[in-house]
């Protein structure tokens, strides 16, 4: 796997791989992480795979995180 750029962003880290004809969009916080795969034919170039990384797109990933950082919460206090 291939970085292909380090993308800055305030709230999560972003980095973009490439990997057998598909862009990899990786995203962290804290220890969470959510991956996309995209075909390379679905956009164009490296900078079609940034443009994807929009306000409302990121807005929705820091949403998540959030869900997923709650659910991982509940889980530890119900059974760990």
């Amino acid at each position: 796997m291939r970085v292909v750029a380090d993308i800055p962003n305030p709230h999560v880290k972003i980095t973009l791989h490439s990997y057998n004809g598909k862009y990899i969009l990786k995203l962290e916080k804290a220890n969470l992480e959510q991956l996309y795969k995209i075909e390379e034919t679905e956009v164009n170039g490296d900078e079609g795979a940034i443009a994807l990384l929009d306000d409302e797109f990121i807005e929705a990933v820091v949403n998540r995180f959030v869900d997923m950082r709650d659910a991982f919460v509940s889980t530890v206090r119900r059974n760990g």
